[in-house]
């Protein structure tokens, strides 16, 4: 059994399978999740489990490059946009873009972590950099 990292088996395994430029979306649990994207549903209830605690956990052990966020997070979820900001390293670019545009860029996505939040926007997509 692993003693570190992330335990859980798909994520581990789309994490190691990610190269240079591919994209995983991290999901409050009311966002669409089309049938070709892998979905990776952690959700049990409403707020379990929050997408901070999934973002922390993935962002230990992932390489990002960029993110992408809805446009719409500024104005409806303010306090979680500051919790992101403050997670992201500030060398790492930050895209904003309408919720519309979001919710299809998630079609390019490896997989899409589905969390329990509950609160709006509370979406990302992490695009993966290269560790050489």
């Amino acid at each position: 059994m692993k003693k570190h990292g992330i335990l859980n088996s798909h994520i581990s395994k789309v994490l190691s399978d990610m190269g240079h430029t591919d994209q995983l979306t991290i999901a409050d649990c009311g966002l669409p999740i089309t049938t070709h994207v892998e979905k990776i549903d952690l959700a049990i209830r409403l707020g379990e489990p929050d997408f901070i605690s999934v973002l922390k956990t993935v962002m230990s052990d992932m390489k990002i490059e960029r993110i992408v966020l809805a446009e719409e997070i500024k104005q409806y979820n303010p306090n979680l946009l500051a919790e992101i900001q403050q997670l992201v390293n500030p060398l790492i670019e930050i895209q904003f873009i309408d919720h519309n545009s979001f919710k299809k860029q998630t079609h390019k996505s490896k997989a899409i972590i589905r969390t329990g939040e509950a609160t709006p926007y509370a979406n990302i997509i992490l695009q993966s950099g290269v560790i050489f």
